[in-house]
């Protein structure tokens, strides 16, 4: 299977339980909540994405022919200490990421971690499985590591997660027009409610991708 990778960059993880740790982003191209061109926003069931996930010409992207050629790439962006860790992230991933790929990217001695919207099944092997569930999709993904909910969204309420089995829950504000308000609303929900931490988009906070 051939990948097709819109961008692979080091930085710090910049949300949610990782934030701070040092992470190889490899950022798939693709997703199945929207075509990622603006004249399809207005009726894309995501319809706040901030990610460009079109094509492959950003830093480090390009066409993948094997799981061991991208394997390799990611191994050589690393140059932090202690275990390596990856971050794959789209679009949506899991239209790529497989069991072949995984195995790869372990057998060069990373952790691997799924930002994911939760609409596929991850396949078995995964270290971190991040799920961020968006409004009027089918979520398949009911148990993981962390969820991490952008807020607030139109029908999609924070409680019906309360049964869902995740080690760690997040609210993230919404980023637009109305981030302030967002701030204050996931802030005073995490007040009321000691489930859910606030996760805040650190990367954005301080100028790093």
């Amino acid at each position: 299977m051939a990948y097709s990778v819109k961008e692979l960059y080091l930085t710090l993880q910049g949300e949610g339980f990782h934030a701070g740790r040092p992470a190889v982003f490899c950022r798939f191209t693709g997703c199945n909540l929207w075509t990622g061109r603006e004249k399809d926003r207005p009726t894309a069931i995501c319809q706040f994405c901030d990610t460009d996930f079109v094509g492959t010409d950003g830093d480090g992207g390009g066409q993948f022919e094997t799981a061991a050629d991208l394997a390799a790439t990611i191994a050589a962006i690393w140059t932090g200490e202690g275990v390596p860790f990856v971050v794959c992230t789209g679009g949506e991933p899991l239209l790529q990421l497989d069991k072949q790929l995984i195995d790869a990217i372990q057998a060069e001695g990373f952790e691997v971690a799924v930002e994911t919207n939760g609409t596929i099944r991850v396949p078995h092997g995964v270290d971190w499985i991040c799920v961020s569930p968006k409004a009027n999709t089918d979520i398949v993904v009911r148990t993981g590591d962390e969820l991490k909910l952008v807020y607030p969204q139109d029908n999609l309420n924070p409680e019906i997660f309360d049964d869902w089995h995740f080690e760690h829950f997040y609210l993230q504000p919404m980023d637009g027009g109305n981030l302030t308000d967002c701030r204050l609303q996931a802030v005073d929900y995490c007040i009321q409610h000691a489930k859910w931490k606030l996760s805040t988009q650190m990367h954005k906070l301080i100028g790093i991708r």
